[in-house]
């Protein structure tokens, strides 16, 4: 049996233990509080990996992508919501995120799996929570929401959507989250689990305010100093609305496919000194190279 180890942070002061690997992730997860202290942060280290939906002519690829993943010890796989590559061939083959994870929901058994993250302007929230619901069932618990305000102009132009302004955008996410968890509150049947919201992004004022007050995870694509500064700006967004931020989950990029290993390993151990306990690795079509995720693997069981 493989022992993982994470940090707790128990009145201000970080104290190390170890569980097994494989035990439950909501046990993992419980905070409970104490007169004087901040609520128990208890979140273990875990990997990510986004694979990608892009310049992959099959399909085939990315099912053997994320099998392999699953395979290597990943503990959550992600895809993306957009509808063009984002890098290389403007035009190159891409795939639609939310139908691809119902298709994983089936192809893995372990893994949560999820959306980093989901374009809030492209789908409707009733039917976005509808449709969460529908692949935490078909994964057996395994769904996290990952979501976002949007910000890829070319999708929305494309496909009809209204592109507004970065405000506007993060005005809709904000009157979004309130409806997609009042429906899901509504569904029958209810979904497996409470569907842990990830929202994604670093804004000061309006996105870490929205992370304090509907996200389960807070996820950004940020260098250690920048990281630093903007997790006091969520703490006090936090503290506004009297929650103890040590409750939201704290997941950042570490790297892609194209760095090396050396500064993969040396980011996520900065990282995660700062309390970032998911950490994720971006990783492209059609090869869907793993090297780095076997690296951090390997890394998270030896901390």
């Amino acid at each position: 049996m493989h022992y993982r180890r994470f940090t707790t942070f128990l009145a201000g002061n970080p104290h190390e233990h170890m569980f097994a690997s494989g035990c439950d992730n909501q046990l993992m997860s419980q905070r409970p509080t104490f007169p004087g202290t901040l609520a128990v942060m208890a979140f273990p280290i875990r990997i990510g990996v986004q694979l990608q939906p892009q310049h992959s002519p099959q399909y085939s690829l990315i099912r053997d992508a994320v099998r392999r993943a699953e395979d290597v010890g990943v503990d959550v796989a992600f895809n993306w919501d957009h509808f063009y590559p984002l890098y290389g061939d403007p035009d190159g083959a891409h795939y639609e995120c939310w139908t691809m994870l119902g298709a994983w929901a089936e192809q893995t058994t372990r893994v949560e799996i999820g959306a980093l993250v989901t374009c809030n302007s492209y789908r409707n929230p009733e039917l976005l929570a509808d449709m969460a619901r529908t692949v935490d069932h078909i994964s057996d618990g395994r769904l996290i929401l990952g979501i976002g305000s949007g910000w890829f102009e070319k999708d929305y132009d494309q496909y009809g959507y209204e592109f507004g302004t970065a405000g506007s955008r993060l005005n809709e996410l904000a009157e979004a989250l309130p409806r997609i968890e009042n429906r899901l509150a509504k569904l029958n049947p209810a979904p497996t689990r409470d569907i842990p919201v990830l929202i994604g992004g670093a804004g000061e004022k309006k996105t870490l305010k929205l992370v304090a007050k509907h996200a389960n995870i807070w996820h950004s694509f940020l260098d250690v100093d920048e990281y630093r500064r903007k997790s006091a700006i969520l703490a006090e967004h936090c503290a506004a609305i009297e929650r103890d931020p040590a409750t939201i989950e704290r997941s950042t990029g570490a790297g892609v496919h194209t760095d090396s290993v050396d500064d993969v390993l040396r980011r996520a151990d900065a990282l995660a000194d700062e309390g970032v306990t998911l950490l994720t690795v971006g990783v492209g079509g059609p090869d869907y190279d793993l090297t780095l995720l076997e690296a951090l693997c390997k890394w998270r069981d030896q901390r």
